[in-house]
């Protein structure tokens, strides 16, 4: 099973939303160790799907840095705010031919905990994809990384394997913009 699928085509509003914050207001970087990412859908009919990350200072801005040209080909709008409790950002971006307009709350810290709240409409979705959908990335600081872990390294569900320094892979997996 490949990362699209096992994130489901909801989760693309989700990266870009986290990539486009990132590049735009230059956020922290998470604190070095490894981090759970859950992401949650209320009322899918999906499970929540979780895993870990091992990261670094170095490994962090690469990944936000691959993902930015990505988010500036797809997306026509990508405004970031600072707020008082986080980072606000509203997107519009045409992913194979349907456009998604998205609202994004990131609240909590890069030392301990963090979330992101995404809100999104999609105007033509495909069969089994909500027009619309929330759903909330929960990040938590778990220690330092575990034995044979090196930074970049992702565990995702059934113990699939894979080092986000392979970026270039993932992008192959998104859909091309038309």
């Amino acid at each position: 099973m490949t990362p699209a699928r096992i994130f489901g085509f909801g989760a693309l509003p989700l990266l870009l939303a986290a990539a486009t914050t990132a590049q735009a207001l230059d956020l922290p970087t998470r604190k070095p160790g490894l981090w759970e990412l859950k992401m949650v859908r209320p009322g899918s009919a999906i499970d929540d799907v979780a895993m870990q990350h091992c990261t670094d200072e170095a490994t962090d801005k690469k990944m936000n840095s691959s993902f930015q040209p990505m988010s500036n080909e797809v997306c026509s709008k990508q405004d970031t705010q600072k707020t008082a409790t986080g980072y606000v950002t509203d997107a519009v971006c045409n992913i194979a031919g349907m456009t998604t307009t998205s609202h994004s709350e990131i609240t909590g810290d890069f030392n301990s905990a963090y979330s992101v709240k995404v809100t999104s409409q999609h105007d033509k979705p495909p069969p089994g994809v909500p027009k619309n959908a929330t759903m909330t990335l929960e990040a938590k600081w778990l220690g330092p990384c575990k034995d044979g872990q090196k930074p970049g390294d992702i565990v995702m569900p059934g113990g699939i394997k894979m080092n986000i320094a392979d970026i270039e892979k993932l992008k192959a997996l998104m859909p091309k913009p038309k």
